[in-house]
């Protein structure tokens, strides 16, 4: 795990030492157990080293191939690097390290583009090809690891960082105001623009070459896997698949345990991390684990059950962790809300500093810590989203009941009024082509309700889950700590988007009944009856933790900020977001918004999400100001 830079300079320019170095000090908490350059004539690599698999000085990066052909700087772990290794060598070639960097850049050697399919793992990386003077970037497969690109008329940019390629001499942020606009809707960004204009992200599961001997080079991008979530024509019975996914999660956690340096788990009072730390505590004694708590004295409402130290406590007794807790309040968010804003670079789904002090915990015990997430987006976590769209005319009409879901923060007619400053530069951005565009991917038209479903499953794995990811990435190398995500194993991908909906759901055939979009009482069954969800999880985690977890509704990881930002940290939100001279409001209608703030701060409505974003985006402008 490590941070990457580069630069291409299309006319032969020589790359200067200094602004590469500049590059990679701007990720040094990526990986502060070394660092490495390789510079040829316009061409050149940096490379941060969290040391995790080989920690000998064998693994450092860049790292050039045994002909001397090629040339690697790389950012992920390849879990199946053993089997591969075992492959090259049958077919003859050596290797001088134990890394799974080597054998990635040995199977590039062997396989060229071709050896993307073989890789299960997580993974951002450069090759240069020293003979056909072409630079590849590639992404995994569901976007764990992030890349960022900035092309221009002179050369290319790339990093495992935004302030990478800002660290350029001459390099300055435009804030992008059409992924403005689209951040606001969503609160996340679906296409590859960042914040900063000129910046994009690698999409997932794609690969691009650029090729330097042209006269216009150009970076070309290629897409080889995506997500395809499919009811089978020909239904296995329940046990079976119940006993192939204990098979394949077990498999999972076991291929991600491999590591040269101490390894953690999250455990929070869910179902997913209870189950990993459950496996990973058969092969580690003492396995260390880490809580979020969070104090609930001035919570309120559904808030009352967000704190789940209780649960994780059991399970901890259960598998004889070594436990580690920590204890949020309100205040700890206006507290990291710089370092975060930092590190985070933009935002993305969700209140995410808490995120951030688990990180912290978990980076004062161990390198290498296990997480649940993807769990709840492949086997059908949030029931309640997807039956919202499961009753509809069309696919134009789905995509409409959809969208109007994940407006999260605000609505397109709150919207036109928070951005009429910049109305003339985001009239082109239709927020619903956006969305719409995201599924077009995906293969079949939707007839049944289950074919519904499974585009929302798509969907949200293509977003959503892409978004946590994103996160999840920044905040833990913040900490330079190493992040695994077991449920993201490309077995357990494969047969998570093969297995039948109506093993993931319970209550499809009611729910059609009632529909929530009709009016009265139906809309209340509606509510009752959408609690359900990985069910297939549930059955197969029995073996593993007990039913009062398994049993118990979804319960995400989330602070009781409705509560705080109207309470302990209502001065904080006041003195940031009702003030006119505040950095958003250089783009943002102030009377607009502070109206939708004032909406939370007077109990009117639940706007904790769209005062979170304001706050974040509002810090980031600052700091970039």
């Amino acid at each position: 795990m490590c941070g990457i830079a580069g630069i291409v300079n299309y006319k032969g320019a020589p790359v200067a030492p200094p602004v590469l170095q500049a590059m990679t000090d701007a990720i040094a908490h990526r990986g502060p157990d070394g660092e490495g350059h390789w510079i040829e004539e316009g061409v050149g690599f940096g490379h941060r080293r969290l040391a995790i698999i080989d920690l000998s000085p064998l693994a450092h990066q860049p790292m050039m191939s045994h002909d001397n052909r090629y040339v690697l700087s790389y950012n992920g772990e390849i879990y199946n690097f053993r089997e591969l290794r075992t492959e090259l060598e049958a077919l003859g070639y050596p290797f001088r390290s134990q890394s799974d960097s080597e054998v990635l850049l040995t199977a590039w050697a062997a396989w060229g583009v071709k050896a993307l399919d073989r890789l299960n793992g997580m993974f951002a990386f450069a090759i240069w090809d020293r003979t056909d003077k072409t630079l590849t970037l590639a992404r995994d497969r569901y976007g764990i690891k992030p890349l960022y690109i900035a092309e221009t008329p002179e050369g290319l940019t790339f990093g495992s960082e935004q302030k990478a390629i800002l660290a350029r001499p001459g390099a300055s942020v435009t804030v992008d105001r059409e992924a403005l606009l689209e951040y606001f809707t969503f609160q996340n960004l679906f296409t590859n623009r960042t914040l900063v204009k000129g910046i994009t992200l690698m999409p997932a599961g794609h690969y691009a070459v650029l090729d330097t001997r042209e006269d216009t080079p150009r970076l070309k991008s290629t897409q080889y896997w995506d997500f395809n979530f499919t009811n089978p024509t020909e239904k296995a019975d329940r046990r079976e698949y119940i006993e192939e996914l204990d098979r394949l999660f077990a498999q999972a956690v076991n291929r991600q345990l491999v590591t040269d340096v101490e390894l953690g788990s999250y455990l929070s009072g869910g179902m997913d991390s209870g189950s990993i730390t459950a496996v990973a505590a058969q092969s580690i004694p003492d396995l260390k684990t880490f809580t979020c708590g969070f104090d609930l004295s001035s919570a309120s409402g559904i808030e009352l059950a967000f704190d789940e130290r209780v649960a994780a406590e059991a399970m901890s007794a259960r598998f004889r962790t070594e436990h580690y807790e920590m204890v949020l309040k309100a205040g700890d968010m206006e507290r990291c809300l710089p370092r975060l804003a930092y590190h985070l670079e933009e935002p993305r789904v969700g209140q995410s500093y808490p995120n951030f002090y688990a990180a912290q915990l978990a980076s004062k015990f161990v390198k290498v810590v296990m997480s649940g997430a993807g769990g709840d987006e492949l086997f059908g976590g949030y029931p309640w989203r997807y039956y919202r769209a499961v009753v509809c005319n069309d696919f134009d009409d789905y995509v409409d009941q959809y969208y109007g879901f994940w407006q999260r923060l605000a609505d397109n007619k709150d919207l036109h009024r928070m951005f009429a400053p910049i109305k003339g530069d985001v009239e082109n951005v239709w927020t619903r082509d956006i969305f719409r565009d995201v599924l077009k991917a995906h293969e079949g038209v939707p007839e049944t309700p289950e074919d519904y479903i499974n585009q929302s499953l798509y969907f949200e794995a293509k977003t959503f889950l892409h978004g946590l990811f994103v996160v999840e990435d920044k905040l833990s190398m913040a900490h330079s700590l190493e992040t695994r995500v077991p449920f993201m194993d490309n077995d357990l991908v494969e047969f998570a988007m093969r297995c039948p909906v109506d093993l993931k759901l319970n209550n499809l055939a009611e729910v059609v009944r009632i529909n929530e979009n009709d009016p009265g009482d139906k809309r209340g069954k509606y509510f009752q009856k959408t609690n359900d969800g990985k069910q297939i999880l549930r059955d197969m985690m029995g073996k593993y933790i007990p039913d009062t977890i398994t049993k118990a509704a979804k319960q995400g990881f989330s602070s009781p900020d409705a509560s705080w930002f109207k309470g302990d940290s209502i001065d904080f939100v006041r003195d940031r977001l009702l003030n006119k001279r505040a950095p958003i409001y250089d783009l943002l209608d102030y009377e607009a918004t502070t109206g939708l703030v004032q909406d939370h701060l007077n109990g009117e409505q639940n706007r904790r999400l769209l005062i979170w974003s304001l706050l974040n985006v509002n810090q980031w402008m600052e700091a970039i100001s």
